[in-house]
């Protein structure tokens, strides 16, 4: 990335949109076009507050909802960098409004590969979630259908110099509606609700969530959905290392959600290729085949039948590092 780029992020005024905003300017202050994009006039106000344009000149923020084709493309005019990052999230709300979330998750995501289509944008990255493979809620469908269609769309640019890619990782610590905060506002009560005592999740930090996107932007060739290798934790350390005296009530799972997540099914080992820092999953009707991507990016093919679960996983946080990554991350006052 450099500073004579025009981005465009979708739902930039969400944990992870701020945190790509706040990267990018501290980078590059300078940086030509940075388009703020969401349907929240509030946030982005907020957000003005501490990222203003009258500091940074090419910083612009844009009203316009993700179901808005024609606001897309007039958005996107001049704009050669796109970071798709807005989406419906929530799992039990989609459970109970399905169609809002096919709605912007996935015709959202189609409205936004055609604008991108029309205009000079060069690279695309679109972020997914672990809930993505092998679904069992309305939300994961939604987001994998939406993977399909961003690494679908590089069979239908032509000629254009555009590539779409997508990262796929887990939760996010810390961010809006993710297990930690809840547990830390939860301890004020004395009693920490647990789905299920057996759950485990993936973890990344905002921060590496972001650098993952800026790498993605420079090596993506188009069609790879990128998986990064990181740590899990266990819902039952989570707990211990938020609060150690509080007590444990057990409420049982919600509907769509899964005891351990995965990222990448036995399904998906004959296309996955290790990079060495993350995994990348091509495309079975793109361009290129496994042995030859190998061979031009030095990956090499995972063993058949490799999957990546939180369960499973070879790493796993401890809760004295829960504690100093919530110190670092979340509350840096935070003691248990």
């Amino acid at each position: 990335m450099n500073s004579g780029q025009s981005i465009f992020i979708t739902g930039g005024t969400g944990s992870f949109g701020k945190a790509f905003v706040r990267t990018v300017l501290e980078r590059h202050p300078d940086i030509k076009r940075l388009v703020v994009f969401s349907r929240d006039e509030l946030k982005q106000f907020e957000m003005a507050q501490a990222f203003s344009p009258d500091k940074y000149p090419g910083l612009r923020y844009f009203l316009g909802d993700m179901r808005d084709e024609a606001r897309l493309r007039r958005a996107l005019e001049g704009i050669d960098t796109v970071i798709h990052a807005a989406a419906l999230k929530q799992v039990p709300a989609a459970e109970y409004n399905p169609f809002e979330f096919i709605k912007t998750n996935i015709l959202g995501a189609q409205n936004l590969i055609e604008a991108c289509l029309e205009n000079e944008v060069k690279r695309v990255v679109a972020l997914s979630t672990d809930k993505a493979a092998a679904p069992v809620n309305l939300y994961g469908a939604t987001k994998l259908c939406s993977d399909k269609l961003f690494t679908a769309a590089n069979n239908i640019k032509g000629a254009r110099d555009l590539r779409f890619s997508v990262v796929r990782y887990g939760n996010v610590m810390g961010s809006r509606g993710s297990v930690i905060p809840f547990f830390l506002d939860k301890r004020k009560t004395g009693v920490l609700p647990i789905t299920d005592t057996g759950m485990t999740r993936f973890n990344i930090t905002l921060q590496e969530g972001v650098d993952m996107v800026l790498w993605a932007l420079e090596h993506a060739q188009g069609g790879e959905i990128f998986v990064p290798k990181i740590p899990s934790y266990r819902i039952l350390d989570v707990a211990e290392a938020v609060g150690p005296d509080c007590q444990r009530e057990i409420t049982g799972i919600r509907p769509g959600e899964k005891i351990h997540e995965e990222m990448i099914t036995s399904s998906d080992s004959p296309y996955t290729v290790d990079l060495g820092h993350y995994y990348a999953i091509l495309s079975p009707t793109g361009r290129h085949g496994v042995e030859a991507y190998c061979e031009r990016f030095g990956a090499t093919p995972v063993e058949p039948g490799f999957a990546y679960n939180s369960g499973s996983n070879a790493d796993f946080l401890t809760v004295d590092q829960l504690r100093e990554l919530i110190r670092e991350n979340i509350d840096p006052d935070f003691t248990a």
